[in-house]
């Protein structure tokens, strides 16, 4: 357990509420989005779906004063791995996004090393809790 920064607790609410908004607009629009950028649908739903646990899970490490340290590590290299997957499915032949679509992949996978980022440094900034 680690006795969560200030600075992590922040990052990891940040997370939470753009995993959620993220959520939300993709499990429910996911028909709409996939229209505008040209990505599948099913793929879209899906990951709305994830993000909705995803959220909830990073939304409760970030309301609580100390936390797992291992899931919170989890956490950024999720994060890290979002981003490297993100990049990867652009590059990979699998969904063929028209330029909107890329620029929104690639702006939320900024957006996810962004988080990965932030919670590291939060990460390094809290300390080790006493456990009796």
């Amino acid at each position: 357990m680690i006795h969560s920064s200030q600075f992590l607790r922040r990052a990891l609410l940040a997370d939470a509420v753009f995993s959620g908004v993220s959520a939300v607009g993709l499990t429910l629009g996911a028909s709409a989005f996939a229209s505008l950028f040209n990505l599948p649908e099913m793929l879209l739903q899906e990951t709305g779906l994830f993000l909705i646990a995803y959220a909830a899970l990073v939304g409760w490490l970030g309301s609580r004063p100390s936390a797992p340290k291992a899931l919170v590590m989890l956490v950024i290299a999720g994060n890290a791995l979002w981003t490297l997957a993100s990049i990867a499915l652009l590059f990979s032949g699998a969904v063929n996004p028209n330029l909107l679509g890329t620029i929104t992949v690639v702006a939320q996978a900024i957006a996810t090393g962004v988080f990965a980022e932030l919670q590291y440094v939060g990460l390094r900034r809290s300390g080790d809790a006493v456990t009796a």
